[in-house]
This record gives C-alpha cells, sequence and structure tokens, in this order.
C-alpha cells in the first residue's frame, strides 16, 4: 500500500477519520476511568463506555479495510455517510441519558474538600467526559453532514462516478462526453429499419 495512490480528497477523508478515532479513544479512556471508580456500577457511566468501544470497533475497521483493499463496500460515500449518521443518533441519544443523570454532579470539582482526593479526581473526569461526548457526537454528525454535501455537489456537476468507488481514492474530474460523430452505432449505419446506409433512393 502507497499513500500516492490516495487522491487529495482522500488523504482529507482519512485525516478526519484519524482525527475521530483520536476523540473517540480520548472518550473511551474517560469513560474507563470513571467507571473504575464507580466499579461500572451505573448505567449512564456504561453508556458511553460502550458507546466508545462499538465506535472504535466500527471506525478502525471501516479504515483499515479502506486503506488495505480498493473499492470495498463501507468506504464508498453511502455506506460511510449512514454509518457516521447512525453512530451520530446513538452517541445524541446516550448522550441525553447520561447527562440528564450527570446533572447531579458538582460543576466546580475543587469546592470537594481536600481529603477526598479521588472523589475530586472523579468529579474532574466526569465533566472532561461530559464534555469529549457531546464533541464526539457533534464530530461525527458534522463528518457525516460535510461528505453527504460533498458528494450531492459533485453529484450535481455531473460526477455521478462519485458514489460508485471510495472517497480515499476520488479524484474529481469530469466524465467524457459521448461524441455522435466519432462512434457509429450499427443502427445508424445500416438504418433503423434494416434498410442500409447505401440503400438506393
Amino acid at each position: 500500500m502507497s499513500f500516492s495512490e490516495f487522491s487529495s480528497v482522500g488523504k482529507t477523508k482519512l485525516s478526519v477519520h484519524g482525527l475521530l478515532i483520536i476523540l473517540d479513544v480520548i472518550a473511551l479512556a474517560l469513560a474507563a476511568r470513571v467507571n473504575i471508580f464507580q466499579e461500572f456500577f451505573f448505567m449512564a457511566d456504561l453508556f458511553p463506555l460502550g458507546l466508545a468501544v462499538a465506535t472504535l470497533i466500527v471506525l478502525f475497521f471501516t479504515l483499515v479495510l479502506d486503506l488495505t483493499i480498493k473499492n470495498f463496500p463501507t468506504a464508498r460515500p453511502a455506506a460511510d455517510i449512514g454509518l457516521l449518521y447512525v453512530l451520530s443518533i446513538f452517541w445524541l441519544a446516550f448522550n441525553a441519558f447520561s447527562t440528564s443523570r450527570w446533572r447531579n454532579i458538582p460543576m466546580n470539582c475543587s469546592s470537594i474538600p481536600d481529603e477526598y482526593a479521588d472523589e475530586r479526581t472523579w468529579c474532574r473526569d466526569v465533566q472532561a467526559l461530559k464534555s469529549f461526548v457531546w464533541i464526539e457526537f457533534v464530530a461525527l454528525f458534522f463528518t457525516a453532514s460535510f461528505t453527504l454535501r460533498y458528494a450531492i455537489t459533485e453529484h450535481r456537476r455531473g460526477r455521478t462516478q462519485v458514489w460508485s468507488g471510495p472517497l480515499s481514492r476520488y479524484v474529481p474530474r469530469d466524465q467524457p462526453q459521448r461524441n455522435e460523430f466519432l462512434r457509429q452505432t450499427t443502427t445508424d449505419y445500416f438504418g433503423a429499419r434494416g434498410g442500409s446506409a447505401f440503400e438506393k433512393i
């Protein structure tokens, strides 16, 4: 595999894909810390952990398949957009649930007494997790929306091939126009109803 085979559009797409993975790993690490402190008891803490794991698996394997297999179905815009929108919907739903359960946690973690250092650290981890779960949702949603907008724009320009292959190898170029003067079909030559083009009048 050589990165020279990827287009400029593809390199941008792969960079954004890598950024999504990094954001998800951060959310996963914070969710793991919060759950370890609570001994994996509260559902509001478990949802971000499970969803971060699922998102990491999906993003990692789609990236690997895109890099190693040319024209793999999940790398095409329609599948890529669909996966990102599905993930963003799950993040939105679970974030709304978890955030509503975290509302009683103090916003100012410094107000927790010094003798409760572990609780203060947990409080800060929860506040950071609250931010990153929403950052992950926004990143997934806007990536899907931008990809959809780009694909539709290319389609309207007549470049319908944007849907038939992976964006990582897509090069924006107009399709060659058919030249009717250079291509003469059998029907054109012999006539629409079997008459020859050399038929006497």
